[in-house]
């Protein structure tokens, strides 16, 4: 990470440095002589997993920060029968909206539903397969700290001669939630687990109030899966995007709100 590391009588917590290194990142500007020309000579062209949430976003803007990695496309998997995002089920034409405004193309991977686990690594094999032959080196993910979820992504590339990035891991959630609102982050919660954050926190902003009136066992990334979220706005995009809350639908103990662009 960035920063300075020199030894001090009196070291800052882990904590605070961790802070405050992702505000450094989050605040650079990326030199004017780094254009897209040099980029693609120079840096590793790599994809970016891409949920149309928070976590993914912010790791665009992180990675767009350093001279190491090229981000050239998002790669997002879709319910093929719904035409959405697993989880999130953010509609495919918003996603869309959101590559554009990032200035990336879109590696669409569809999936069938139901789509058994032996169907979906098939189907990100022949993706993975697809991306070496475009002269991709590597797919960044927004994990935080699951250290199984992080193990099965290393496992899932092992061989595709495809690197595992994590550009976000091991930052405190907390800090790192209220600097992506800080910086300009702007999102939705489309979708909210019951069993671990009642159902009125569904279509809300994700924003300091948000953050407040959180239970303290939930993690204020959601990264155990209590929310998902979907970003409009943010230092990722040329421009932000216009949406609208839809109805709200029940799925199990799962509660969506449908955005619509307006």
């Amino acid at each position: 990470m960035l920063g300075d590391r020199r030894k001090s009588k009196s070291p800052r917590p882990r904590k605070e440095r961790a802070s405050e290194d992702t505000a450094r990142i989050a605040g650079a500007k990326e030199p004017a002589y780094i254009n897209n020309e040099i980029k693609s000579q120079y840096m590793k062209r790599i994809l970016l997993s891409w949920s149309s949430g928070k976590d993914s976003a912010w790791s665009l803007h992180v990675l767009r920060q350093r001279a190491e990695h090229h981000v050239i496309g998002l790669l997002t998997t879709f319910n093929e029968s719904a035409n959405r995002v697993a989880m999130h089920a953010v509609r495919r034409e918003l996603v869309e909206k959101q590559a554009e405004a990032a200035g990336l193309s879109l590696w669409p991977v569809p999936l069938p539903w139901p789509c058994s686990n032996e169907q979906y690594e098939l189907l990100m094999a022949q993706a993975c397969a697809k991306a070496v032959a475009a002269g991709i080196t590597g797919i960044a993910f927004g994990d935080l700290f699951l250290e199984d979820v992080r193990a099965y992504r290393v496992r899932q590339l092992t061989g595709t001669g495809l690197e595992p990035i994590f550009p976000l891991w091991g930052l405190p959630t907390r800090p790192l939630a209220e600097e992506m609102i800080a910086f300009g982050l702007r999102a939705k919660l489309t979708c909210v687990d019951t069993e671990k954050l009642d159902a009125r926190f569904v279509g809300r902003e994700f924003d300091a109030p948000l953050l407040s009136d959180m239970p303290e066992v939930v993690d204020p990334c959601g990264e155990r899966g209590e929310f998902h979220s979907f970003v409009y706005a943010g230092p990722m995009f040329k421009t932000g995007l216009r949406v609208s809350a839809g109805e709200k639908v029940v799925r199990d103990q799962f509660v969506f709100i449908d955005l619509l662009a307006n």
